[in-house]
């Protein structure tokens, strides 16, 4: 069950989840190796020694994540409020935002232990074993995310409101990654053992934000 935890400020809520747990994302870890089922030969010995990957990968993620809602405040064509003072200038970001009264602020992270295998294999163990564990890593991140959005589409359906059915990422269009120091800071990434660089990079690498809004169900 998830932990539940209020934000510092007002009309805002946190849910942490110490554990996700999910399928394997099979066809989305293929399309990121470069496979495609209708046009890309693999024998049946290939297949064996990449599903064999995938599943040793999965036994090194260690799936976390959290999502906070902040209400918007002011949204003009330029920017968005949230909470107090949550300032983000981004044209396109308000676009995605419109008709939303709260946004979501997600994160999610696959954990360094995956990310230790991959860089050993990377450097000269089994360069296939690292490319497969890290598409699987990446899409096990991303598929966290999926997860949190639709934990949360279960609480926001008894509120009579829905989600987004996409998520916006800093460093996209003109939602600079330097709003990541933000993210970080908003959903206390470093409770879960993730770090931000100088440069706004997660640490562990397979770590990853994002936003998505929040608006009241159509009658």
């Amino acid at each position: 069950m998830p932990a539940e935890n209020d934000y510092s400020g007002p009309s805002a809520a946190r849910l942490d989840f110490e554990t996700i747990r999910i399928d394997l994302p099979r066809q989305s870890i293929y399309q990121r190796l470069g496979y495609r089922r209708d046009a890309t030969r693999i024998s049946p010995q290939q297949a064996a020694e990449i599903e064999n990957y995938m599943e040793e990968a999965r036994d090194l993620i260690h799936l976390q994540g959290t999502v906070l809602r902040l209400p918007i405040r002011e949204h003009t064509p330029e920017r968005v409020i949230l909470g107090d003072d949550i300032l983000f200038e981004s044209r396109n970001l308000a676009r995605f935002f419109a008709g939303c009264q709260e946004a979501a602020i997600m994160g999610a992270t696959a954990g360094p232990a995956i990310m230790a295998a991959i860089a050993e294999d990377a450097a000269g163990r089994n360069v296939t074993r690292a490319v497969v564990m890290d598409a699987t890593a990446s899409e096990m991140a991303d598929g966290a995310l999926d997860w949190i959005m639709s934990y949360l589409r279960g609480i926001l359906r008894r509120e009579n409101r829905m989600l987004l059915p996409r998520r916006y990422s800093a460093g996209y269009g003109d939602f600079l990654l330097e709003n990541q120091r933000v993210l970080y800071r908003l959903l206390q990434l470093d409770r879960f053992g993730v770090a931000l660089t100088e440069s706004c990079l997660l640490v562990p690498e397979k770590s990853v934000t994002a936003l998505t809004g929040i608006r009241e169900t159509a009658p």
